[in-house]
């Protein structure tokens, strides 16, 4: 599968959750998929400042994208530019 299939299909699976962070006013963008296959994500909103954003990130937005593309080694949330 190659690096453009692979982000669309990361980013189908955050289309799929960013309802729920939307709804708390927070959302989150796919910023790459690297080389080594690693999705850095930014949180954006309310989810930059929750206590439970490590949380979100580990169950809710790691688990959907590995669910969905069991190719992806990790997801790390990165700071906003």
């Amino acid at each position: 599968m190659s690096n453009n299939e692979i982000y669309k299909k990361v980013n189908d699976s955050l289309n799929l959750i960013r309802p729920y962070l939307e709804a708390d006013g927070g959302g989150i963008t796919l910023v790459e998929v690297t080389e080594d296959l690693t999705a850095r994500v930014e949180l954006h909103g309310a989810c930059t400042t929750c206590s439970m954003s490590h949380m979100t990130m580990k169950a809710g937005v790691e688990g959907a994208i590995k669910a969905a593309v069991p190719e992806i080694k990790a997801v790390e949330a990165v700071n906003p530019a």
